[in-house]
Parts: structure tokens; C-alpha cells; sequence
């Protein structure tokens, strides 16, 4: 992630006097929606989340854009009554880096404000983890609960995705340097298992005997909330694998303008004293 952040500034520094490029910090939150958080767009269970990127004006309602957002997503079925005894949850960290366009409804030139939309393509990774009954730290995908990688055709699912962004906001000029914006950003994916969930259980003597007692503990828990609940049948329904998982970051981007900001600390590094952007 690092090296990531690194390579933007580096590219921010060598553009700096590009008249129309911008840095972005990115702040707010960031959840999914799947199978252990049905919701399609909500803060409940969501995490903080924070990203930097660059923004090129290419006219007064034409952008392009290049982020990198990191935040955590996250679900559990104690929070959802309809699958409480399935009793499973997890956690992921959850990095994309998007590259897209935006378009402003209103010329930013000449108006203080304006809304505006964006789509374009993003790249993420992530790692989905659960805590066993002791509090032990467990990664899911190696333990191919679902028989990924060794039953019938199901394959093992990557922990690096393409998706499809897209989403909208309102952006307000503060200074000719600097705007702030509020934006919801969708992401479609092409997998159902940033939560480790999708299809149906199969048969638990099969998974033990490929990924071990660990797999079938964490395959299914609802023996854990002691109400003589036992693991279900092989094919009986674990996830809904015709509806695939989304994430979504939102909040807060301050956007500078590099040319300006450059120009006001020049002035402030000669003169001694602060200059106003």
C-alpha cells in the first residue's frame, strides 16, 4: 500500500505545475453488501476509511481521476435475524485502486458548486478472517469452506478482483486552491466471496477430509450458540450465489490544486509569512 502512495506523490511532484491537476484526501467509511449484510446501502456495520489520489481537469465539467481508497469491510449474522442461526461472520481489509472519469453538471470555473458522477474501472484486494472460539485470528480462504479448489466444479476464489465504479456527489469551491466534496462511491463485483460465503454446505466428512477440522468448525457455527443446532446437510444452503457482493466508500475528498498550493507556499518560503490559497 505504501509504495502505492508513494508512486502518487512521486507523480504529483513531477506535475506540480500542471495548471489543472489536483491531490485528493479521501475520508469517511466503507462497508459491503453480500451475505452477511443485506443492506444495499447503509452505515450499520460500516469502518473508517481514507484513500489519496490525483484529479486532472481536462475543462470545466471534464475529469479524469486516479485513487487509492484502504478501509475494512465487514458482517455478522447476529445482526441479521433471518440467518442468526447460521451464526458466521468476518472481516476484511479491503484496498481498490480506481481510475476513472468525472463529470461535473456544472462548470467548477464558473460556479461554486456543483454535483457530479463518476464511473470507471477499479482493481482491489482483499482477504476475508474470522476469529475462532478462542479469539484466534483465522483467514477463510485458505480453508476453502465451500469446497473451493476440490469439490465438484468449484474453483478457489482470488483475493484480488476487477469491479465496476461508479457513484455520485456535490463538490464546492472554497478557494480558487481548494474544494470539498461528498461522495457515494458503488462498487459491482464479479465475486460472491469477500465474505467467504456463496453457494451451499457440503458434506462435512468431505471438508474434513480435505481442509481438516478447522474448516468444518468454521464452515458452519451455529452448534457454537449451544441451542442443539448440528451441521446441515450436504447441499442445503449456506449463501445466495446468484447475487454477488458490492462494496462502497463514502464520504469526504478535499481537493487541491497543486499549481495554486505550489504557488501560495513559493510566495509564504520567500517572503517569510503565511499566503492565502
Amino acid at each position: 500500500m505504501h509504495k502505492v502512495f508513494f508512486l502518487i506523490f512521486f507523480f504529483a511532484a513531477l506535475t506540480v505545475k500542471a495548471q489543472n491537476l489536483h491531490l485528493t484526501l479521501f475520508g469517511g467509511f466503507s462497508n459491503y453488501q453480500g451475505d452477511l449484510q443485506e443492506k444495499g446501502y447503509t452505515i450499520d456495520q460500516a469502518h473508517p476509511a481514507f484513500g489519496v489520489g490525483l484529479l486532472y481537469d481536462i475543462n470545466g465539467h471534464l475529469s479524469l481521476r486516479a485513487n487509492v481508497n484502504q478501509g475494512t469491510l465487514s458482517g455478522n449474522d447476529k445482526y441479521n435475524p433471518r440467518n442468526f442461526e447460521r451464526n458466521l461472520n468476518f472481516s476484511s481489509p479491503i484496498t481498490d485502486i480506481h481510475l476513472g472519469v468525472e463529470y461535473n453538471i456544472l462548470n467548477l470555473n464558473i460556479r461554486r458548486f456543483s454535483p457530479y458522477l463518476f464511473a470507471g474501472i477499479s482493481y482491489f484486494k482483499f482477504n476475508p478472517s474470522t476469529k475462532d472460539s478462542a479469539g484466534q485470528k483465522i483467514y477463510l480462504q485458505p480453508l476453502s469452506t465451500e469446497g473451493q479448489g476440490f469439490y465438484e466444479d468449484r474453483r478457489a476464489y482470488k483475493l484480488g478482483r476487477f469491479a465496476i465504479p461508479f457513484g455520485a456527489g456535490i463538490k464546492f469551491s472554497i478557494t480558487a486552491a481548494i474544494r470539498l466534496a461528498f461522495e457515494i462511491g458503488m462498487r459491482k463485483t464479479n465475486t460472491d466471496y469477500l465474505d467467504d460465503i456463496s453457494t451451499t454446505y457440503i458434506d462435512q466428512h468431505i471438508l474434513f477430509a480435505n481442509r481438516g477440522s478447522q474448516a468444518v468448525d468454521l464452515a458452519f457455527r451455529g452448534d457454537e450458540l449451544k441451542t442443539g443446532l448440528v451441521y446441515p446437510g450436504d447441499g442445503s444452503q449456506r449463501g445466495k450465489e446468484a447475487n454477488k457482493d458490492w462494496y462502497y466508500f463514502s464520504g469526504f475528498n478535499v481537493i487541491i490544486k497543486l499549481h495554486d498550493a505550489a504557488r501560495a507556499y513559493a510566495r509564504r518560503s520567500k517572503y517569510g509569512c503565511p499566503a492565502a490559497l
